[in-house]
């Protein structure tokens, strides 16, 4: 993971936990591992299918001719997948680095890392038989439909709020003077590769002047158009982060006039904290201002 990140390592006995419990991350790890148990089968039925061809087509005079033959047919059988399988697991094993260098959250890494290794086991899947490669897809889009990617599970020191909580707070005015809102959806992949951002970004910054909380625009989607947020993926506008000040908008992110592209700029604690200027609210705040 990115240098932010490094500092909270997940527990490998914790992610193992994850993989048993959440279906999401069991489905893609029994589907995998069946890769292998085909594979298997396949190797013995087709071994024994050269074996026999051989047998039908040679003399008895020919005996050692014919153990040679089969022993060069195994060996060309064995070598070809294993070598095949070895480059693809290198391919995938050095994909994957880059991305645990680039990416700042397990949630992201992990979500880039089960898109490039359903990648490899549809190239070897096709390799060894098309009609395979295309119930694998199948599995994956029952996968994809069925299950999600569960999101960053910490809220720091935000909230979790409705919409009308929110008003409230904002209105009444009892509380901090700033709200840095995240508006998201359980359902967007954007949310959940960001998820753990806006918790450890109110770990930081959190005071008596600026508080955090989160509206989950699943459960309240009519509050989406009241706050000026596209719930269509392709906008781009998920998640959405709002700045109150005093009950008023003064900044966001994404901007309304933001227009979505297939390199949308990744959500990092440091973008955040650059775009709302947090630093200075929390030097404010230290300052008695």
């Amino acid at each position: 993971m990115g240098k932010e990140s490094s500092s909270n390592p997940v527990p490998a006995l914790q992610w193992l936990n994850r993989m048993v419990s959440e279906p999401y991350y069991l489905f893609h790890f029994l589907t995998f591992f069946s890769y292998f148990v085909i594979r298997s089968s396949a190797t013995q039925v087709l071994a024994l299918q050269v074996t026999h061809h051989l047998l039908r087509r040679v003399t008895l005079s020919l005996s050692l001719s014919l153990a040679r033959t089969v022993l060069f047919a195994d060996c060309l059988f064995y070598s070809f997948p294993l070598s095949q399988e070895i480059q693809t697991l290198l391919v995938f094993a050095l994909l994957a680095f880059i991305k645990g260098v680039k990416e700042e959250t397990w949630e992201a890494f992990i979500a880039d890392a089960l898109f490039l290794a359903k990648i490899c086991l549809f190239v070897l899947a096709f390799t060894m038989d098309r009609r395979l490669a295309v119930w694998y897809i199948l599995v994956f889009l029952v996968i994809h439909m069925l299950t999600q990617q569960p999101p960053f599970q910490g809220l720091g020191t935000s909230s979790k709020l409705t919409p009308l909580q929110l008003e409230s707070l904002l209105t009444e005015g009892t509380t901090t003077r700033l709200w840095l809102v995240e508006f998201h959806a359980s359902y967007s992949p954007a949310c959940i590769r960001s998820s753990q951002q806006f918790p450890e970004l109110s770990i930081t910054y959190s005071s008596k002047n600026l508080s955090f909380g989160i509206v989950d625009l699943g459960l309240f989607p009519n509050a989406a158009e009241k706050f000026g947020i596209s719930l269509s993926g392709s906008m781009g506008q998920l998640p959405t982060f709002i700045l109150f000040e005093n009950a008023a908008e003064v900044a966001r992110f994404p901007e309304l006039d933001f227009e979505a592209t297939y390199f949308n700029p990744t959500i990092t604690k440091r973008l955040l904290s650059r775009h709302f200027e947090l630093d200075r609210h929390l030097l404010e705040y230290v300052n008695g201002k």
